[in-house]
C-alpha cells in the first residue's frame, strides 16, 4: 500500500511537471487568475460528477477541513501564477522549491505538527537539504559567466515583487501539504478532493476582481491546456494526493514534490530539444538522493492515524 502511494504520487508530480510547457503557452490567451479559476471550476465539475455518491456523506467537520485545505491550495496557485508574470520561470521554480525546507520546519512547530510527524531526524534534515540544493542547481540562474565553483552559485542580487509573491506560494503549498496530513487520515479522499477543489474555486472567484482585470480568449490552445490541467493535473492529481497523504508523512510528500522540476526539464527536452547541462543534471541527482536518504534509511515505526 505504501509503495503504491509513493508511485502514484510520483505520477502526480510527473503530470504537474510535464504540463509546464502546455500551460505556459495557454497563458498567452488568458490572464493568470482567470486561467486558475477556469481550471479549478472545470476540475470541480469533473469531481462532482465522478464522486456524486460522496455528496450524501459529507459532514460539517469535513466542510470546515475542505475549506482550510482549499484556501491553502488557492493561495498557492494564485501567488505562483501571478508571481510568474513578474519574475523568471527559473526563479519561480527555485522559490517554490522552498516548500522542501518549509514543510519540515513548520512541522516542527507543536501547534502545526501533523499527527504522523516525527521529531526531525538527521536523515530527514539531510534529505531536505539535498533536495533544496538540488532545486537550486536545477532551476536557479547562475550569477555570471564566471567559471569554476562561482559559476554554480545562484544570483540573488535582484529580488522583485514577483519573487516575493512566489515565496508566498511556497508558504501556502507547505501549509497545504501539512493541512492534508491533518485531514486526510480522518476524511475519505473522495469528499476531501471534492471539497478542497470546490473551495479553491470559490476562493479564486472571490479574489478574481481584486487581483486583475480578467481576460480570456477561447482558443484551441487554451481549451486543450484547460482540459489537461483541469482533469488530469487537478481532478485526478488531487484525488490521488488526498488518498496518498493518508498513508505518507508530509515531509516525504514534500520531497517527492521536488521531482516536479526534473519532469519539467524532461518535457522541455522532448518538446523543445532543451538539453540538461552538468549543473541541472547534478541538481536532479541530488533531488533523487534526498528522496532516497529520507525514505530508505530504517527508522522506528510510529503508528499512523489509521493504525492508532
Amino acid at each position: 500500500m505504501r509503495l503504491r502511494a509513493y508511485l502514484l504520487m510520483l505520477f502526480v508530480v510527473a503530470v504537474w511537471g510535464s504540463t509546464f510547457v502546455l500551460i505556459k503557452g495557454a497563458l498567452a490567451d488568458a490572464t493568470p487568475a482567470a486561467f486558475n479559476l477556469a481550471r479549478m471550476t472545470l476540475a470541480f465539475l469533473v469531481l462532482a460528477a465522478v464522486y456524486y455518491r460522496a455528496w450524501g456523506g459529507i459532514r460539517r467537520r469535513q466542510i470546515a477541513a475542505g475549506a482550510m485545505v482549499g484556501l491553502c491550495l488557492a493561495a498557492g496557485y494564485q501567488f505562483q501564477t501571478i508571481g510568474l508574470v513578474r519574475t523568471t520561470p527559473s526563479k519561480s521554480a527555485f522559490i517554490t522549491g522552498m516548500v522542501v525546507v518549509l514543510v519540515p520546519l513548520f512541522s516542527a512547530i507543536p501547534g502545526v505538527r501533523p499527527p504522523d510527524a516525527r521529531a526531525l531526524r538527521w536523515n530527514a534534515i539531510v534529505g531536505a537539504a539535498l533536495g533544496f540544493i538540488g532545486i537550486v542547481l536545477l532551476t536557479a540562474p547562475t550569477g555570471s559567466n564566471t567559471s569554476g565553483i562561482a559559476g554554480l552559485l545562484p544570483d540573488f542580487s535582484s529580488i522583485n515583487i514577483g519573487d516575493l509573491l512566489t515565496f508566498g506560494c511556497a508558504i501556502s503549498f507547505a501549509f497545504h501539504c501539512i493541512a492534508l496530513s491533518h485531514t486526510s487520515p480522518r476524511i475519505d479522499f473522495r469528499p476531501l478532493a471534492l471539497l478542497q477543489v470546490g473551495f479553491c474555486a470559490v476562493f479564486m472567484a472571490a479574489s478574481l476582481g481584486l487581483l486583475e482585470r480578467p481576460h480570456v480568449a477561447w482558443t484551441p490552445r487554451l481549451l486543450a491546456a484547460l482540459a489537461v490541467a483541469s482533469v488530469l493535473a487537478t481532478a485526478v492529481a488531487f484525488s490521488i494526493q488526498s488518498w496518498a497523504q493518508s498513508i505518507l508523512p508530509s515531509t516525504h510528500t514534500a520531497l517527492l514534490l521536488t521531482m516536479e522540476p526534473v519532469f519539467a526539464w524532461i518535457t522541455s527536452f522532448l518538446v523543445t530539444g532543451e538539453r540538461l547541462g552538468v549543473r541541472p543534471a547534478t541538481g536532479a541527482l541530488l533531488i533523487l538522493a534526498g528522496i532516497a536518504i529520507t525514505e530508505l534509511i530504517p527508522q522506528a515505526h510510529v503508528p499512523t492515524s489509521h493504525e492508532a
